[in-house]
């Protein structure tokens, strides 16, 4: 058996969140997804926004990999000013599960028997094992929720001239994208150096306190979810021509 159980897309963000829960509650055990193949992110995304914004969204992809480069400075700094920690941790058990709607996902959890499930950054969880699981499961979103669901939910609360909004939600888990209720909520402030890369690691920082409260809450039975009052919308990748305009005209990058 395993008290905590993770599923993730394996990026540095999900391993500053899963360290944290480790120094608190010793090594837990990680599922890890496979990348989905870029031919079928983009024959979905096509069918559901169309092909004039999905080829501005890799546009806007392709620059987003410089922007990383011209930023690893500035992520290194916020790493060392928040002592985070983005390496795989080598006490946690890491086992590749293909995808979180695979039957080696459902079969691992089943073996594993959790107390809670957390997950960060993975595919949309199908109903067959959303159904499986029969304890708490949390999805650590990086947007404020339900006003920023989606993707880059931070970066559009700022390019929105919403910075009260700019943070990092826990949630419950449920049929829809990001719907599910609150546990807790945390905000985060960028410097004049930060961007869209630098961002997810400013979350991460922000994530760590209410990610280790709601671990403990869902370990007690002591979850206490709600539902803001706030508008819900879901958001998608900038387009290339979108996040140049944004940039020049309000100075969010």
């Amino acid at each position: 058996m395993a008290a905590i159980v993770a599923i993730t897309n394996g990026s540095p963000h999900s391993w500053i969140i899963i360290n944290a829960l480790t120094e608190r509650f010793g090594p837990i055990t990680v599922l890890t997804e496979d990348k989905e193949r870029r031919s079928a992110q983009i024959r979905r995304r096509i069918k559901r926004q169309g092909l004039l914004t999905v080829v501005g969204q890799l546009g806007f992809l392709v620059l987003n990999r410089l922007i990383a480069k011209g930023s690893r400075d500035r992520i290194r700094e916020i790493i060392k000013e928040h002592g985070l920690d983005p390496q795989p941790s080598p006490v946690c058990d890491i086992l590749p599960i293909g995808s979180v709607n695979s039957r080696a996902c459902r079969d691992a959890l089943a073996r594993l028997q959790p107390e809670v499930v957390i997950v960060f950054g993975t595919r949309i969880i199908g109903k067959e094992t959303l159904s499986a699981i029969r304890v708490p499961v949390m999805n650590f979103h990086s947007g404020i929720t339900p006003k920023y669901r989606g993707q880059a939910g931070g970066y559009w609360a700022l390019a929105s001239g919403d910075p009260d909004h700019a943070g990092v939600t826990v949630h419950l888990v449920d049929a829809g994208v990001d719907t599910g209720d609150v546990i807790y909520q945390a905000r985060f402030t960028p410097g004049r150096r930060d961007n869209f890369a630098t961002y997810f690691y400013l979350q991460a920082a922000a994530f760590r306190p209410i990610a280790v409260k709601a671990v403990e809450d869902a370990l007690h039975g002591n979850l206490k979810p709600f539902r803001p009052s706030l508008p819900s919308e879901l958001r998608y990748h900038p387009t290339l021509w979108s996040y140049l305009a944004r940039g020049l005209q309000v100075g969010i990058w």
